[in-house]
């Protein structure tokens, strides 16, 4: 599948809302790969799939994780909130015929973060939260700190999403925090 065939696909899925996020995601991810010497085709493809299984039904999504269990892991332990980017990683490697590792992970990972997450990883974790449309008290610092120190915001931006999360009462995921633990240790 290539970037317009997925771009189609995507925007066939989702709300008006979503496909708008989608799109500044996809603007950001960019940018961010062009600042930080990452293909941005590459970026393209990632963020223009993230949330491609975002308004599915919790039962279409369980049903993704039974018939790729291998796959999926544990998913359907995890919160829920974190299931779409599972989800969307599994339709994109056994639906769509992506075969790139490194587009499925930040596809997969998009949400929660992981230890050693790769800069594509970053820069999609990152484009998702600072996103055009993105309001959130704090955004606009997060925004100058990724053209700067692309590490310290993922840690910053991971220790946003963890407290955010907590003071919501939201289950948190083990990722998430091992992702925080890992970006924090290997901060210079």
């Amino acid at each position: 599948m290539d970037y317009s065939e997925a771009k189609k696909l995507v925007k066939a899925r989702l709300s008006e809302k979503r496909w708008t996020h989608t799109k500044n995601v996809k603007k950001m991810a960019v940018k961010l790969a062009k600042r930080w010497g990452t293909d941005p085709e590459k970026a393209a493809m990632a963020a223009i799939l993230h949330d491609s299984a975002k308004e599915l039904p919790k039962q279409e999504l369980l049903q993704i994780f039974a018939d790729n269990a291998i796959i999926a892991e544990n998913a359907p332990a995890r919160p829920l909130p974190v299931w779409h980017g599972i989800a969307a990683a599994i339709l994109a490697e056994t639906q769509w015929g992506i075969t790139d590792p490194e587009i499925l992970s930040a596809i997969r990972c998009h949400t929660t973060g992981k230890p050693g997450m790769s800069k594509l990883d970053k820069i999609i974790y990152l484009a998702d939260m600072t996103s055009a449309e993105r309001d959130w008290p704090g955004v606009d610092d997060l925004r100058v700190l990724e053209m700067q120190d692309l590490d310290r915001a993922l840690c910053d931006a991971l220790k946003r999403s963890i407290d955010f999360v907590e003071e919501k009462g939201g289950s948190l995921d083990p990722e998430s925090v091992a992702a925080y633990e890992y970006a924090k240790a290997h901060l210079e």
